[in-house]
């Protein structure tokens, strides 16, 4: 067996970026970035006004002085004339300043009567404009990679950026195997359950940005599973849920070895989740996961989604930890790794009373993994320990 660790670094020398696509903006968010962009314009593009007002001299700002309404600026509509001395325009939010003008007296404290208006006694220094390039200037550039927010989404459109370079989405095939499945919604026979991992597997996928397609039940039968091999062959990446043991009915290893993969590794060092095997098969790179439903799905946070990130361009990162202390005394740990399904509560952690591989429902009530070194030993709350949000 090897370590966590270990298989993550050879489950990353088996992925490779993917390549790069240009797509309408509209279409961008929650995609990642794959090459730096930059401004096609200034934002804003000229001094502008922050508030309803007027814009005059700031020089002949003074209590009671008195101007003359020579104009009016509003969004779109720019003053054109040149603003003398004595002359104000009215001016509306982001309306360009007047060429001249260098101070914006907000409406509240002026008083006007015709085309003459006299200024209040508390103007303050505030000008109330907003500089040119205030924002960003042309050819400023946002970075990449980067997964796209909606805010980077705004930011993009105001830069005049209507199509944006991402790395293609990974197909991934998911692959459940076994006699005893069936899918939601179907009627299960006497000796059968429903099928749960690939579609917890496919919705954690698709939130990172992989293009995932479920694939039908392969059976526990060479002919099924090749099959079922075959239709994957397109995808980037194959992931398999069960078979991957050593059992009478676990095929997937000898089934794919037929088909050529080259196997990198099988079994880990960790609880859920030993029976992890992954290699490529022709131009796809395959893992196979156990079939426990907490297993799966626990794998898929510590290795597949790692990978998938590391597929849509995000860097080769483990996926993220941060410490927080526990709620209640642990026991001492086994020789494996553990990651125990665990709930943070008021900023503590406390594992799940239960960690059977599965009980899909204490995963559900979870909000954490926490995670136990092999051979930890006990510790008291309040000690502080490793998790991984869920």
């Amino acid at each position: 067996m090897i370590t966590v660790a270990q298989a993550l670094e050879h489950l990353f020398s088996l992925t490779v970026p993917m390549d790069v696509e240009e797509i309408p903006l509209r279409t961008a968010a929650g995609r990642v970035l794959a090459r730096d962009v930059s401004a096609q314009r200034t934002q804003p593009p000229y001094a502008a006004s922050s508030m309803d007002g007027y814009a005059l001299h700031r020089a002949e700002v003074e209590p009671d002085a008195m101007f003359k309404v020579v104009g009016e600026a509003a969004a779109g509509h720019r003053y054109t004339g040149a603003l003398n001395a004595g002359q104000a325009v009215r001016i509306f939010t982001g309306a360009p300043v007047p060429e001249g003008a260098d101070f914006v007296v907000i409406q509240e404290d002026v008083t006007r009567r015709g085309d003459l208006i006299t200024l209040g006694h508390k103007i303050g220094n505030k000008d109330n404009i907003r500089p040119a390039g205030g924002d960003f200037i042309k050819g400023q550039t946002v970075a990449a990679p980067l997964r796209l927010r909606p805010a980077d989404i705004a930011l993009l459109a105001a830069m005049n950026i209507a199509i944006v370079p991402v790395y293609r989405k990974p197909v991934v095939a998911i692959m459940a195997t076994g006699d005893e499945l069936v899918h939601p919604g179907e009627l299960p026979g006497p000796d059968q359950i429903i099928a749960s991992n690939t579609y917890g597997l496919a919705a954690q996928l698709d939130a990172l940005g992989a293009q995932t397609r479920l694939m039908p039940i392969a059976r526990d039968n060479a002919p099924s599973l090749q099959r079922a091999f075959e239709l994957a062959r397109d995808a980037d990446l194959i992931i398999t849920i069960g078979g991957a043991s050593v059992g009478d009915h676990d095929l997937v290893a000898p089934v794919a070895a037929t088909m050529g993969m080259e196997q990198s590794f099988y079994k880990v060092a960790m609880r859920p989740g030993k029976p992890l095997m992954a290699g490529k098969l022709g131009t796809s790179v395959m893992v196979g996961l156990p079939g426990n439903p907490v297993s799966a799905l626990v794998c898929g946070t510590v290795f597949v989604a790692p990978m998938v990130s590391a597929m849509l361009g995000l860097g080769q990162c483990a996926a993220p930890r941060r410490t927080v202390p526990l709620a209640a005394d642990i026991p001492t740990n086994g020789p494996r790794e553990h990651y125990m399904r665990a709930v943070i509560t008021d900023g503590a952690v406390a594992p799940a009373d239960r960690q059977d591989s599965s009980l899909l429902t204490i995963l559900a009530n979870a909000n954490a993994l926490l995670v136990r070194a092999p051979n930890d030993p006990a510790h008291r709350a309040g000690t502080l320990a490793e998790v991984i949000d869920l």
